[in-house]
């Protein structure tokens, strides 16, 4: 029972990093990603490759962050004159450039990814609270960098680019910061994953991923730290409560999309909002 938790809050662990990453990205800064999962899985193969070469922990984490945020950064670069549709569909591309990549390389494990990781040297419950340990402060960093003058201005930038660029604010510089700073996170996540699953596979960072992961930011609410913390919690665990919503779970989240989108564009926390307001009120 206890492995069975730990891998439980290991997982809701790693994807709420995924997610509050890519709020950063969407909820802040506005940018539209659908390739999400890519980064996730550069985090992952690179943590991965040095892990099998001998690579402690804290050095394998540190540099699938590095080289996820800095390949993140180009791919930023090459999409600072696209906007919305077109960005969405830039992104969902550099998805599909990653999986060619991988199943290509035979030094990554091609098709079969990369097999026999070692652990931690962590026991399982230790290192689910590790786990939990880098969530909480990806929570506290996202808190604060909302309240923060660069959370404004990544609010500046979301709502109007052209406004934001009148005032003075270099909208570029902005962006590549949010995609580079959401990016980075993702491979953070990449890394704490393949100590806990011991083997990766290119489908695992596929775009139903992205798309999982863009599903919890916008039922949580996109922008909302703890309307993403408690999507993220509540997406994880319904196909544990049930088996059927396990083998439906592509179907249940499209649907939850789709019913959010038409009654509560602001996701849970715009519920929240709607809510709590009347009880302020009265």
């Amino acid at each position: 029972m206890s492995s069975y938790i730990a891998s439980i809050v290991s997982v809701i662990g790693i994807n709420m990093i995924l997610a509050l990453s890519l709020n950063i990205i969407s909820g802040f800064c506005g940018q539209v990603s659908l390739g999400h999962a890519a980064f996730y899985g550069i985090g992952a193969y690179t943590a991965a490759y040095l892990a099998k070469l001998g690579a402690p922990l804290p050095v394998t984490l540190l540099a699938g962050t590095i080289m996820a945020g800095a390949i993140g950064i180009v791919v930023g670069l090459t999409s600072l004159r696209v906007r919305h549709d077109f960005l969405a569909v830039t992104t969902m591309g550099i998805g599909f450039v990653f999986l060619g990549f991988v199943r290509k390389q035979k030094w990554l494990g091609g098709e079969l990814g990369i097999s026999g990781i070692p652990g931690p040297g962590l026991d399982p419950l230790v290192y689910a609270g590790l786990i939990v340990l880098f969530a909480a402060a990806v929570i506290v960093f996202s808190i604060w960098l909302k309240r923060s003058w660069m959370g404004f201005t990544f609010d500046a930038v979301a709502d109007d680019e052209d406004a934001a660029r009148t005032v003075g604010v270099n909208v570029s510089t902005y962006k590549l910061t949010a995609f580079g700073i959401g990016t980075a996170l993702a491979g953070l996540a990449g890394g704490l994953y393949i100590y806990f699953a011991r083997i990766i596979l290119p489908d695992t960072f596929d775009f139903v991923q992205s798309i999982a992961i863009l599903t919890m930011v916008v039922i949580g609410g996109t922008g909302s730290v703890w309307g993403v913390v408690a999507a993220t919690i509540g997406l994880t665990l319904l196909p544990e409560v049930s088996r059927a919503a396990a083998d439906y779970r592509l179907l249940i989240f499209g649907a939850m999309l789709m019913l959010v989108m038409r009654f509560s564009p602001g996701g849970l926390a715009g519920l929240a909002a709607l809510v709590w307001r009347p009880k302020a009120n009265s």
